[in-house]
């Protein structure tokens, strides 16, 4: 039976298959991914197979995250990727898993005081229940 009182970026809300992955114990105390090998797999990938089909060979792949609003916040909002790719934005292709928004968000703050582009390297690999997305935070050390 579906629980329809689940909020949209709990894991209950997405298949098994399809409820993302990663460990906060792969980050030091202030968020920095210990390893260059470090990645979180998105949630909610299953239904935007469509748009990830065509990336697969894509090289290059940068995950574009907004920052999240005062609203967005205070109600506990998912965190939605797209991607930029060849000079365009995409739809929606996933979202951060349940309980790694901080390392994410922290990584994007962490880009941006450095000057650096906010823009998080990402790859779409090819599963046996489809397309997902990898976010490669171990580049953003």
């Amino acid at each position: 039976m579906r629980n329809f009182f689940a909020k949209p970026s709990d894991a209950s809300a997405y298949p098994k298959t399809d409820s993302g992955s990663g460990q906060l114990k792969e980050y030091g105390y202030d968020l920095i991914p210990l390893k260059k090998s470090t990645v979180i797999q998105l949630a909610g990938s299953a239904e935007h197979q469509d748009v990830l089909s065509g990336l697969v060979e894509s090289e290059n792949i940068q995950a574009f995250i907004a920052p999240r609003t005062i609203e967005e916040e205070r109600t506990d909002s998912p965190v939605p990727v797209r991607f930029f790719v060849d000079s365009r934005m995409t739809s929606v292709v996933g979202m951060v898993p349940r309980g790694l928004e901080p390392a994410v968000l922290e990584a994007l703050v962490r880009l941006e005081k450095a000057g650096k582009s906010t823009r998080i390297p990402a790859a779409v690999i090819s599963t046996k229940n489809g397309f997902r997305v990898n976010l490669l935070m171990g580049a953003t050390r």
